[in-house]
């Protein structure tokens, strides 16, 4: 009897330890795909269509986790300078159409940059990076 009492335990365990692996792997799966869906990627033109010498937008809204990609657009070379954030910014000039820089926001704030070469002409703009 006592034997069979130990058997049944030691079943119940494993069915339990099958049941909890698979419950872990679900929720896991659902909090990677979940991250993977929230962290968007926007784009910044640096120059305007008509050639001016501004980012489009001027200023842009996201979440912390999501990515700011700058495309030269017209009137270049340009790059991305942030005040206070050398390691958000982008020294090097992207001389051609097309090229791009890309940052990343984890915290929350307000990110304040602009282009080294335009910017006694307005090129500047603001990333507001919310919770």
């Amino acid at each position: 009897m006592k034997s069979q009492i130990l058997s049944n335990i030691k079943l119940l365990s494993k069915r339990l330890s099958l049941i909890i692996a698979g419950v872990l792997l679900v929720i896991g799966g659902f909090l990677a795909n979940t991250q993977a869906v929230a962290a968007e990627t926007y784009t910044v033109k640096m120059g305007s269509d008509s050639g001016q010498l501004v980012f489009e937008p001027k200023e842009i809204k996201i979440k912390a986790g999501d990515t700011v990609k700058w495309l030269n657009n017209k009137a270049f070379p340009h790059n991305v300078i942030f005040e206070g954030y050398p390691e958000l910014s982008h020294k090097k000039l992207l001389l051609k159409p097309n090229l791009g820089a890309e940052s990343t926001f984890a915290e929350v704030g307000e990110y304040r940059y602009f282009c080294t070469p335009h910017r006694g002409a307005g090129m500047v703009g603001k990333v507001i990076v919310e919770g």
